[in-house]
């Protein structure tokens, strides 16, 4: 959460046709593919592949790559989405604080009866409990906060991946 968020989105790239859509969603599966396993699955030339990687990144449709983290392996067996009504002009402050704790995974402004929605996870309950009432709530503009548990999950938001169940 280090860049603001812009205040319209971005154009889409121009030009994409079905093979730079079947390699981002190739890439979305395993960001490990290489260039010749990627073309192998598009149906394309490496060298073709290539280039339309190269491009895809140029024009900001490929904006990184990272690994996909199983959080209970973290010892982070605790999930939850903790909504946040916030002072209306605290977002910016709310901001920076929020981007410094590490227990949040994913947060995002949104409409409707809350202000953020946070995506948290922790060791335990009692950590949860900890950095709802100890860390969300005495951050200056939070005004109320509502914790909602995670039960299951599918796919994974922060990658990407579809919603699909797990094998």
């Amino acid at each position: 959460m280090t860049q603001p968020p812009p205040s319209r989105p971005p154009a889409p790239a121009a030009g994409l046709d079905d093979v730079d859509r079947r390699i981002v969603a190739a890439l979305r599966a395993d960001a490990r593919l290489s260039v010749r396993a990627l073309a192998e699955q598009v149906h394309a030339s490496r060298a073709a592949v290539h280039a339309r990687v190269q491009r895809l990144e140029r024009d900001g449709v490929l904006t990184g790559w990272s690994a996909r983290v199983d959080p209970a392996r973290l010892g982070l067996t605790v999930t939850a989405f903790v909504n946040l009504r916030i002072a209306q002009h605290a977002w910016k402050d709310v901001r920076e604080r929020i981007g410094a704790i590490p227990e949040v995974w994913h947060a995002a402004l949104v409409s409707g009866d809350h202000d953020l929605v946070l995506l948290v996870r922790t060791s335990d309950a009692g950590a949860l409990r900890d950095l709802v009432l100890n860390t969300l709530q005495a951050i200056p503009g939070v005004r109320g906060t509502e914790t909602v548990l995670v039960l299951d999950e599918l796919g994974d938001p922060l990658a990407g991946q579809p919603a699909r169940p797990r094998a």
